[in-house]
């Protein structure tokens, strides 16, 4: 599955997000949007941000395990 989190440096919210899925051991590829200006015009307000490459559906901070096993399960639905 094809995960990505998008946040920035200095983001504390970014950072909980990723110590949390980090402690429930599901894969993602850290994405700073300061690097892509497609990303900040998008993202910049929501961040952090759990992004699904392939389908483009995301949710965005705040969210828990709950929210983060939700989502992943609708993924697997589609």
């Amino acid at each position: 599955m094809s995960l990505l989190l998008f946040g920035t440096q200095g983001c504390h919210l970014c950072e909980q997000a990723q110590a949390l899925l980090s402690q429930l051991a599901i894969p993602v590829e850290i994405i700073d949007i300061a690097n892509e200006t497609q990303w900040q015009t998008e993202f910049a307000v929501l961040i952090p941000v759990l992004y699904h490459s392939t389908s483009k559906r995301y949710i965005n901070w705040p969210f828990d395990s709950k929210a983060i096993f939700s989502f992943i399960q609708s993924l697997s639905e589609t």
